[in-house]
């Protein structure tokens, strides 16, 4: 499965009374398109999942997938640390259309990393669609470790990672022992480049939502012979990359979508939108970086 260099984590628009904003949500994915994102994945944690109720996730799958219509990609989140209403949630998102799903760890009971391997393995060979595994361990407060994820990459169906326990050691581990076909993804902006340099594929972004053009011209020029100039923008974009999190994800990138006209800044409880002077902050980093956006 080919998912492109450049991912994006998307943000699922709200209206003012906390309902899903299916407008908005059309005119965000067409604004990543046309920015430079090469797959979409939908109803993951910066798409504030654990907020979306099974009907709704059901109802953003369908609806991302009739809008992309086969240009890219789209990718379904469907883990959760309950194997058996995780299998169901992916089973009933194939019939949507979707083209992968995408497994977080299972978080708040922190399985062993046996019961990992398992709970993984029970749903991808229970369903056709290919999977991409989500290690994030500072969310989900157990992580796998390379040698269970290189020991999944050998599992039917399994054919990628999303990495965002920061370890460039993991990283480099997971890439040399899995099958060469595995690809392994960036699940933090900031370590895009870094992990490029050890064999990564991409990147699963969030900071794509506001410079896919950017985020692409840093990426391909790494792949393109020019490091020099990859590194100089990957410094560039750190101050805009470290303002997605600097309040609680995906508070920062809506309230950013917001200041661009795309979509409301909107979250749901326990999430909040960013006080007044968080909000001054961030637009004093969106400010100067106006020029890596696309208008």
């Amino acid at each position: 499965m080919n998912f492109g260099r450049l991912s994006t984590a998307m943000v699922t628009p709200f209206d003012e009374h906390g309902d899903i904003d299916y407008t908005a949500l059309t005119k965000l994915i067409n604004h990543l398109i046309s920015t430079g994102t090469e797959s979409i994945v939908v109803a993951g944690t910066t798409g504030e999942s654990p907020t979306l109720s099974h009907e709704e996730k059901i109802s953003l799958f369908r609806h991302t997938v009739q809008t992309v219509n086969g240009r890219v990609p789209v990718i379904a989140g469907t883990g959760s640390n309950d194997t058996r209403a995780s299998l169901a949630l992916s089973l009933e998102a194939e019939k949507t259309g979707i083209d992968a799903v995408m497994l977080v760890t299972p978080y708040y009971n922190k399985p062993s990393q046996e019961g990992m391997y398992q709970h993984f393995r029970t749903i991808a060979e229970g369903i056709n669609t290919p999977v991409m595994l989500y290690n994030i361990p500072g969310r989900s407060a157990a992580g796998m470790t390379p040698e269970t994820i290189v020991r999944l990459s050998h599992v039917k169906n399994i054919c990628s990672i999303k990495e965002a326990s920061g370890d460039l050691e993991a990283a480099a581990y997971i890439l040399q022992h899995a099958p060469q076909d595995f690809t392994l993804y960036s699940g933090d902006d900031s370590l895009t480049l870094p992990l490029l340099s050890v064999g990564a594929t991409g990147v699963v972004s969030v900071s794509a939502h506001v410079a896919g053009e950017s985020m692409q011209d840093m990426i391909q020029s790494f792949f393109n012979g020019q490091p020099v100039y990859a590194a100089s923008r990957h410094r560039d974009l750190l101050p805009l990359m470290k303002s997605m999190f600097a309040a609680p994800s995906p508070t920062p990138v809506k309230a950013a979508l917001e200041m661009r006209g795309i979509i409301s800044g909107d979250v749901r409880l326990p999430m909040v939108r960013l006080n007044a002077e968080e909000e001054a902050q961030l637009r004093q980093v969106v400010a100067p970086a106006a020029s890596f956006y696309v208008g």
